[in-house]
C-alpha cells in the first residue's frame, strides 16, 4: 500500500509535466525541493534522464543503421545524456515544468529507404520508451509485487508512467513530435499541401493542443493508455 501511495504523490509531481502535454502540479520541478521533497525530484530526474537519452539514442541508432552517419558526425550516437539535453528546454522544465530534449539530427535523403525511412527513425524513439515499460512491467508481473520492496515498487511502476506518457505523448501526429512523421510517411502525394501546413503551423497547433486542450484530449489520452497497459499486464491495482 506504502508503493501506491508514493507512486501517486509521484504522479501528483510530475502530473505529466508540460513536456507531455500537462500542466504540472508545482510550478516547475523545483517545488518539491522548496518544500523538502528532495528524494520525489531526484526520483523524477533520475527517470527522466534516462527515458529521454534513451528516446534520443533510439533515434539516433535508427538513423545510421539505415545509412545516414549524420547522428555520428554530431555526436549524438550516444548514451551519455548530456548529448542529449536542450540547455534551455531542460532549465524550463526545472522552472516551471515545461521542457524538452534536443532533437536528433538527421539527413532523410541520407536514408536507405526514403519513403519510409523517416517514420522508422521517428517511432524508435517511442518505440524504445514502450519496451522499457513493458520490460518493468514484466519485472512487477514476473517476481510479485509484494517480493518488491514497496520502494522499488513505486520506483518500478514511475518508470512505467512516465515512458509511456512519453512514447504516447511523442506519437500525437502534429509537427515537431514523432508522429508526424509517421503520418507524412503514409500521406499520398495529393495530400502534400496539408503536409507543408502541418510543416509550417505544427508547433503553434502544438502549443494550443497542449496548453488548450490538455485536459479534454491529451491528459485522458495518456491515462487511458496506461490503464490498458496495466490491465495487459496485470497490474491494473497499481497503475
Amino acid at each position: 500500500m506504502r508503493a501506491r501511495i508514493d507512486f501517486i504523490r509521484f504522479f501528483r509531481f510530475l502530473s505529466l509535466t508540460g513536456l507531455f502535454g500537462f500542466w504540472p502540479f508545482e510550478r516547475g520541478l523545483l517545488g518539491p525541493l522548496v518544500n523538502g521533497e528532495l528524494v520525489t525530484l531526484l526520483l523524477f530526474v533520475v527517470i527522466f534522464l534516462t527515458a529521454i537519452t534513451l528516446h534520443e539514442f533510439a533515434h539516433a541508432w535508427t538513423a545510421t543503421m539505415l545509412g545516414d552517419p549524420t547522428p555520428a558526425y554530431e555526436k549524438r550516437l550516444t548514451v551519455n545524456p548530456l548529448a542529449h539535453l536542450d540547455p534551455i528546454g531542460t532549465l524550463l522544465l526545472f522552472l516551471v515544468g515545461f521542457g524538452w530534449g534536443k532533437p536528433v539530427p538527421f539527413n532523410p535523403y541520407q536514408l536507405r529507404n526514403q519513403r519510409y525511412g523517416p517514420a522508422l527513425v521517428a517511432v524508435a524513439g517511442p518505440a524504445t520508451n514502450l519496451v522499457i515499460a513493458i520490460i518493468f512491467a514484466l519485472t512487477i508481473r514476473l517476481l510479485g509485487p509484494s517480493f518488491l520492496a514497496p520502494s522499488v515498487l513505486a520506483f518500478f511502476l514511475s518508470v512505467i508512467v512516465l515512458n509511456i506518457a512519453l512514447a504516447v505523448f511523442n506519437l500525437i501526429p502534429i509537427p515537431p513530435l514523432d508522429g508526424s512523421k509517421v503520418l507524412f510517411a503514409f500521406l499520398p502525394d495529393s495530400l502534400t499541401d496539408v503536409k507543408l501546413s502541418l510543416e509550417r503551423y505544427g508547433p503553434f497547433i502544438l502549443i494550443f493542443f497542449v496548453f488548450v486542450l490538455r485536459a479534454d484530449i491529451v491528459s485522458p489520452l495518456v491515462v487511458t493508455v496506461i490503464s490498458l497497459f496495466g490491465r495487459i499486464f496485470g497490474l491494473q491495482s497499481l497503475v
